[in-house]
C-alpha cells in the first residue's frame, strides 16, 4: 500500500472525526428514543392500571371543552409561574 499524501492525510483525519461526531450524536439521539419510549410505557402502564381509556374518554360529550379549559389553567400557570420568576429574579 502507498504512502498518503498529505493532503489524503488530512481529509482522512477529518472524516475520521466526522464520523466520530456523527457517532456522539446517534448516541445521543439514542439516548433520548430511550427516554422518551420510557415514558409513553410509564404513562401507559398507569392508564392501564387505572383502566382509562383516552380514545373513548375523548369521544365522550364535554370532552374537548374540558381540554379547553385545560389549555386555559395551564397558561395561567405558566404565565403565573414566569411572573414569579420576573419578581424574584
Amino acid at each position: 500500500m502507498s504512502e498518503l499524501t498529505t493532503g489524503e492525510r488530512a481529509e482522512l483525519e477529518a472524516l475520521r472525526a466526522r464520523v466520530a461526531e456523527l457517532e456522539r450524536e446517534r448516541v445521543e439521539q439514542i439516548a433520548r428514543t430511550n427516554a422518551a419510549i420510557a415514558e409513553a410505557q410509564e404513562r401507559a402502564y398507569w392508564l392501564d392500571r387505572w383502566h382509562l381509556d383516552l380514545n373513548a374518554l375523548m369521544e365522550r360529550p364535554g370532552a374537548s371543552e374540558f381540554r379547553a379549559v385545560i389549555r386555559i389553567v395551564r397558561a395561567v400557570m405558566r404565565r403565573a409561574k414566569l411572573l414569579k420568576r420576573r419578581l424574584l429574579g
